[in-house]
């Protein structure tokens, strides 16, 4: 792990408000996401130790860059500062690829030398607006995507070619017409100018085709080890039947039908379903089918029973009519996805409220040096007859059993912060004796059978039993 500051590597960092963490190591980083998500399930669930990016620098797949006139007409390149509605000029960004960079630059000469005009989102004149870069990791293909205002390329044909000849690892390029106001944003309307207008990448051995206007996971690494936890977490069997709910492309639900289960897709993007069916004919999922809709009226529609619903939404979270039709549809298992951990508590509130109980949170630091953090958890049906067994393998997800073990000051903040009481160590091993969990052997006994020592109130070991209880000790 590079455990190092950002701003040790970037000249803009204090200038460009991408990284909102340049001034802290990468070790620092993740106890910041750790103490922001267990605050957030506080009440809820302890979670699990956050999973750590396989690489901190350099691990964006996708790559958009917003092209602009600088003070003295030259054109530059650079971020797009949502706070200010200006723009940071760089020549290079540490979040995504040295390759992206390079083209982004070479895009930049490109349109001095063809005098093609840089569209001003405050006069609304001009033609050329942005520029995307994505990036398969496992078959090296890269696309570009050219965001314009309404209209032909100028001198089409020999921007792309003296593109591609500087830059022979481009498979493909799209100009993407983009109309409306916002600054970074692709269109609905594409042309391909070169290539196949899309590139394949893998996940855990499945192919995916990605389209300028897929939604596709930024960091390929990271997603590997979140989507192998979320369908491990679902425990499919042969037979069983599972729906994969905002499914984009297919990849959570195409990885999930490995396990032998049918599943069906549901996404309102048709460009995305349309991929996502492609994707299932290039891994041979005939037990996945897709369609386009909205999640929750298919769920209340259909009279179709699913064993397990994973969730991927929007920052947004789940509209309230979705979570209504999954509860009305009882699933046993519900695995939740979220961009958004704030969102997902409070979806997650609202399924124990109705019937479901939680029983694994795990953080995952899908963008190293921002605020962002990825979370995934399951909840079954709450049944008192039934005893869910979970089997994660913790260590694929640098993940230890007894990093999970919650401290004698963990229990004794959690009954204070819950009940208002103060309770000793000697009353917490006390409790834990009494119910045959392990504690030391010579830990907190009286040092002669003729020794003296309080015994815990019972309101008090009530409490210590509620925090064990929620650590999941018991």
């Amino acid at each position: 792990m590079e455990d190092k500051k950002i701003n040790s590597v970037c000249a803009v960092s204090g200038k460009c408000s991408g990284c909102q963490l340049n001034n802290l190591t990468y070790s620092q980083q993740l106890k910041l996401k750790q103490s922001k998500v267990n605050k957030l399930f506080y009440g809820i669930i302890k979670p699990e130790k956050i999973v750590a990016s396989p690489e901190q620098f350099r691990y964006r797949n996708k790559a958009s860059a917003v092209f602009f006139e600088s003070k003295n007409k030259e054109i530059r390149w650079g971020i797009y500062q949502s706070a200010t509605g200006g723009f940071c000029a760089v020549e290079k960004c540490f979040l995504q690829t040295e390759n992206s960079d390079k083209i982004f630059n070479s895009i930049a000469q490109l349109l001095k030398s063809f005098k093609i005009k840089i569209y001003n989102n405050k006069t609304k004149a001009g033609f050329f607006r942005s520029a995307v870069v994505r990036n398969s990791l496992a078959t090296g293909e890269t696309m570009v995507v050219l965001v314009t205002t309404d209209g032909e390329l100028p001198k089409e044909r020999s921007f792309v070619n003296a593109l591609i000849k500087k830059h022979p690892e481009i498979t493909t390029v799209v100009q993407s017409i983009y109309t409306g106001d916002a600054v970074l944003m692709t269109g609905e309307k594409e042309k391909i100018l070169f290539g196949d207008g899309y590139i394949t990448d893998e996940i855990l051995g499945k192919k995916f085709r990605i389209s300028a206007h897929s939604f596709y996971q930024i960091n390929s690494r990271q997603t590997a080890q979140l989507y192998r936890a979320a369908v491990e977490l679902a425990q499919l069997k042969s037979g069983e039947k599972f729906l994969d709910a905002y499914c984009g492309t297919g990849t959570i639900g195409i990885i999930a039908s490995s396990q032998g289960a049918e599943g069906t897709g549901i996404e309102i993007n048709p460009t995305a379903v349309e991929d996502a069916k492609i994707n299932a004919q290039l891994n041979g999922a005939g037990n996945m089918t897709f369609a386009c809709g909205d999640a929750g009226e298919v769920i209340e529609k259909s009279e179709e029973k699913y064993d397990t619903i994973f969730i991927d939404p929007p920052r947004a979270g789940c509209s309230k009519k979705f979570l209504i039709s999954l509860v009305k549809g009882a699933p046993e298992r519900v695995v939740y996805v979220s961009c958004n951990p704030e969102t997902q508590v409070r979806d997650v509130r609202f399924l124990m409220k109705n019937g479901y109980k939680i029983h694994k949170a795990i953080p995952f630091d899908m963008f190293p040096h921002t605020n962002h953090v990825e979370t995934v958890v399951l909840l079954s049906q709450r049944r008192a007859d039934e005893h869910i067994d979970i089997k994660l393998d913790l260590t694929k997800l640098d993940l230890t059993s007894a990093e999970t073990k919650p401290t004698y000051d963990e229990i004794k903040d959690y009954v204070f912060k819950k009940f208002g009481l103060k309770v000793s160590t000697l009353y917490i091993s006390q409790v834990k004796r009494k119910l045959g969990l392990e504690v030391g052997d010579s830990y907190n006994k009286p040092k002669s059978e003729k020794s003296k020592q309080p015994n815990c109130p019972k309101d008090k070991e009530k409490a210590i039993v509620e925090a064990l209880k929620w650590f999941r000790v018991i």
